[in-house]
């Protein structure tokens, strides 16, 4: 691994991994029409080449938005007239008149490298073993499957809050996830081995986003001697963390990644790009964490979906790295594409800081320079063009939080109490739970560890400092720290029976915490480091005291969470806790204390001394040039340098694991973490004809902003579902259950845990829960069940559902479940970018209902037969009819957005295509 390591870090380009022999398209290619434009530069006493933008002689470069310009200048570098043409150069360069165009202009971007964390890293892994398998059977060299593209895979996901108000959580929530992903783990140090260009951080290193923002993102590649700027596709939405770090990069669905890896472009449609001028000045109170709940709402009123989000103005200067990470990381909740912000004197400062190598720090700043892609925030003269402009004043950012359910419903603290009551009153939807009034002041009393407490609705049950929008910021963090600090020295305690924890995203925060010397504070208040990774953020959560869990169960308590994730959608935090507030760690931390979120901090106190005195917030929270004092003094390189010199080498269990040897892994049968997919079981040569939907049942009919959550919930296997039934079956009990996260290797869990949330409402049954109703029978079953039911009828199935279909995390078993439960298309309002290409990959339909249309004003009812014929000459964007089995039929927009797409569909998803192209 460590050798892979090195010979990984030599920076590799898509340009020089073009030019294997096994990548079929490349047969086909010319030579560069750009090739005059490579320049050279000298940097110091080195000698380098670039392709010099400015060589085009052309006014419009310079009104390019700066992420514009990253997509022209992969275009040039790696135009071949087949992959890429000289007309997609043409049409990014004109992207202020095309941008316009209302049937989407398509270009090609061909990514430097790819990234992946375990959760969907695994599934990547299994289909390029199983894609390995199934060329060799259609008498093709498996050789041929290799990452061609270069990819890191950090294990993040995996390991769960079992553990927490002990110094020795962290050792026994890593034994746990050893013991736990021991297949899983095996199976991906094979991988490693067995895979080419693919390198894997090992468990215990930190979060995807925050490894990548601290030490893998390169800013600017060089590859022989050839320099261009770093870029990226990632298999997680929260990817465009590294926006904010000047790179270029979003989230695509695990199929899209792993065609990337194999050598593919990503096809898109030109973006429009918002401008989003800052200026102003931060208040003391607020934190960045503030700032991005408030751009997050901003955007999402604005209407950013498929768009750029290009960030300047002079408030860009007052934001440190850090923070514009932050700002980067919350992209997919404020629904962009990417959020970015070009490289300054802040970005090359904060490469100094995190102990980057110094020869390419001066190639980075001397290259971005050399093609007028360096930025500065407060000369107007470099201000591009945008398709619009809006504008925030830092000096209106007021300490938030958001939620309950959604991460875009940003509630300022000052109005927490009365939003909250307001919430148990109103009608159930993101903003309201439905108790009847004389139910809101309920107080139950319950035991925990001898001793009696109370629950009512508000109260604190989770309080977690977790996920990379936050732990990878230092000001939040230390100012945490610092809260901490002053809460313990004026007598205030946290409640026992409240889960607190701390998961730093790298080892680097737990060296500046303990430098500074506020860990021993936070530890008093039950916020120990628990473990390394997303945790509490994507659902790891843990147990809670089964005495808790009573009290909220018996009682229908709507009790909290608060964490400082990105993420606080229905049923993903924790099953026990309705409603969860995103909230910077110094809030988490507040209301911990507080033990409730219906509290008015200005009025009521958090507690009292010792000798009686009452403590505000106000009395305890720290000042933010305090902050930054500590800051500076304790974030220093030599930090980051102890801590990446050892990324693959440090975990000793991980070093220990003996994973087995070959091009084709020996897949187990008795394994209920790995298994081989189905997807290419029945695949042939020859390309297969399109086949129109026949009498198709609605397998669910859904409503608005149904996430992948709801779709394939990646937190704790219900010991009452199907997938529960299945592992039982294998002799599993329920502690050895794990997380669906976990077993996303093994599609017989994943197929059973498709729409298993616990929150799901499908509108054929009325309540929520992962149930459906079997048409024919008028039987109400797990969806599952009447999936195979209707499989065994020789039915297929389709979806309705409203706005937002599949918001959310990035997830491909939110496509793969569904393909695996027969359902052969969707029918929705909208679609969330990633997951629409998903279903795309997974050669599921998405359609669409004309505007103004819904199921609900089409009078469908979901208990119809759905018949779609679908032409031959299918084109993007065309009308197809739905008849419907009452005489009925209604329009839909099929939303095939790409030429690209097309050609994946007619293959039966973009696998298959690459198996094609493999073996041709």
């Amino acid at each position: 691994i460590t050798q892979r390591c090195r010979h990984h870090h030599q920076h590799f380009s898509p340009q020089h991994l073009t030019s294997h022999s096994y990548h079929v398209e490349m047969d086909m290619e010319g030579p560069n029409p750009f090739s005059h434009l490579l320049s050279d530069l000298k940097i110091g006493d080195e000698c380098f080449k670039y392709y010099s933008l400015l060589g085009l002689e052309d006014a419009r470069y310079e009104r390019l938005p700066f992420s514009i310009r990253v997509l022209l200048e992969s275009a040039v570098r790696n135009c071949d007239n087949f992959q890429v043409k000289k007309e997609d150069v043409n049409n990014i360069l004109d992207w202020e008149k095309k941008q316009t165009d209302p049937n989407g202009v398509e270009v090609p971007f061909r990514p430097a490298r790819v990234i992946l964390q375990d959760f969907t890293g695994v599934p990547a892994v299994v289909d390029f073993a199983a894609m390995r398998d199934a060329v060799k059977e259609l008498g093709g060299d498996p050789k041929l499957i290799n990452p061609v593209c270069p990819a890191d895979l950090v294990i993040d996901h995996s390991v769960q809050v079992e553990f927490s108000r002990t110094s020795s959580a962290l050792q026994k929530n890593q034994e746990i996830e050893f013991e736990r992903n021991y297949e899983r783990f095996v199976f991906l140090k094979w991988g490693a081995q067995a895979l080419k260009n693919l390198l894997i951080v090992p468990p215990g290193s930190g979060i995807v986003h925050q490894v990548n923002l601290e030490y893998l993102a390169r800013v600017v590649f060089e590859e022989d001697k050839v320099l261009f700027p770093d870029s990226l596709v990632g298999t997680d939405s929260h990817t465009t963390m590294i926006n904010g770090l000047g790179v270029v990069g979003w989230g695509v669905g695990g199929i899209e990644a792993e065609a990337v890896m194999l050598g593919q472009a990503v096809s898109m449609v030109l973006p429009k790009v918002v401008g989003y001028r800052i200026t102003g000045t931060l208040s003391s109170l607020a934190t960045s964490t503030d700032v991005v709940l408030t751009i997050t709402k901003h955007l999402r009123q604005v209407g950013v979906v498929g768009k750029f989000v290009e960030f300047y103005g002079p408030g860009v200067k007052q934001l440190s790295l850090a923070d514009r990470a932050t700002i980067s990381n919350m992209c997919p909740e404020y629904g962009a594409t990417i959020g970015f912000f070009p490289v300054d004197d802040t970005t090359i400062n904060y490469l100094r800081q995190s102990n980057r190598d110094g020869n390419k720090i001066a190639q980075i700043e001397a290259y971005l320079k050399a093609v007028k892609m360096y930025r500065n925030f407060m000369d107007t003269s470099q201000d591009p063009s945008y398709s619009e402009v809006v504008t925030l004043d830092l000096a209106d950012v007021v300490p938030s939080l958001s939620g309950p359910k959604r991460p875009h419903d940003r509630v300022s603290v000052s109005s927490m109490k009365d939003d909250f009551h307001q919430c148990l009153s109103n009608k159930v939807g993101f903003k309201g739970f439905g108790l009847p009034a004389d139910t809101h002041d309920k107080t139950v009393p319950f035991v925990y560890e001898s001793k009696e407490y109370t629950l009512k609705h508000g109260s604190v049950v989770i309080a977690a400092i977790t996920s990379c929008t936050n732990t990878s910021n230092p000001s939040v963090m230390l100012g945490a720290g610092l809260l901490a600090k002053k809460a313990v020295e004026a007598g205030l305690v946290v409640a026992p029976y409240i889960k607190t924890s701390l998961s730093p995203g790298s080892g680097v925060v737990t060296h500046y915490l303990q430098h500074s010397g506020v860990t021993p504070f936070l530890a008093k208040l039950g916020f120990d480091i628990v473990g390394y990774g997303c945790m509490t953020c994507i659902g790891n959560s843990g147990p809670l005291p089964e005495s808790v869990v009573e009290a909220i169960e018996k009682n229908d308590l709507v009790c909290c969470g608060v964490l400082s994730g990105n993420r606080n959608f229905e049923g993903r935090i924790h099953p026990n806790t309705r409603a969860n507030y995103l909230a910077s760690p110094l809030l988490v931390i507040a209301y911990a204390l507080a033990g409730r979120v219906d509290i008015d901090f200005q009025k009521e106190p958090l507690g009292h001394s010792e000798s009686g005195d009452a403590v505000f917030l106000r009395d305890i929270w720290p000042q933010r040039s305090e902050i930054q004092a500590v800051e500076q003094e304790h974030v220093i390189p030599v930090m980051f340098k102890e801590v990446y010199s050892r990324i693959t080498t440090g975990n000793v269990r991980w070093n220990k694991l003996e994973a087995p040897e070959g091009m084709l892994y020996p897949w187990d049968s008795k394994s209920t973490y790995i298994k081989r997919p189905p997807f290419f079981d029945s695949m042939k040569k020859e390309l297969p004809p399109i086949e129109s939907i026949k009498n198709a049942h609605v397998l669910l009919k859904l409503g608005d902003s149904v996430t992948t959550d709801h779709i394939s919930p990646a937190g704790s296997i219900a010991r009452n579902s199907p997938a529960a039934r299945y592992l039982a079956s294998r002799g599993l009990t329920p502690r050895e259950f794990n997380s669906y996260g976990s077993r996303r290797g093994n599609d017989a869990v994943m197929a059973r845990g498709t729409f298993a949330n616990i929150r799901l409402i499908n509108k054929l049954v009325g309540k929520s829960g992962p149930y459906t109703i079997h048409i024919p029978s008028g039987e109400e079953l797990d969806v599952f069940d009447a999936a195979e039911r209707y499989r065994e009828e020789g039915h297929p199935v389709v979806i309705l559902a409203g706005k937002e279909y599949g918001s959310g995390s990035s997830r491909d078993w939110a496509a793969k479940g569904p393909f695996l439960l027969g359902v052969r298309a969707v029918i929705a309002e909208s679609y969330e970018r990633i997951h629409r290409s998903n279903l795309v990959g997974m050669g599921i339909i998405p359609m669409q209902f004309l505007e103004g249309e819904t199921a609900e004003s089409l009078e469908i009812s979901g208990k119809e037969t759905f018949t779609i014929d679908l032409p031959e000459d299918m084109k993007t964007g065309m009308i197809v009819p739905v008849h419907l089995s009452d005489g009925r039929s209604f329009e839909t927009v099929l939303r095939f957005d790409t030429e690209v797409e097309l050609m994946y569909f007619r293959h039966g998803g973009i696998l298959n295509y690459m198996i094609r192209k493999m073996i041709q």
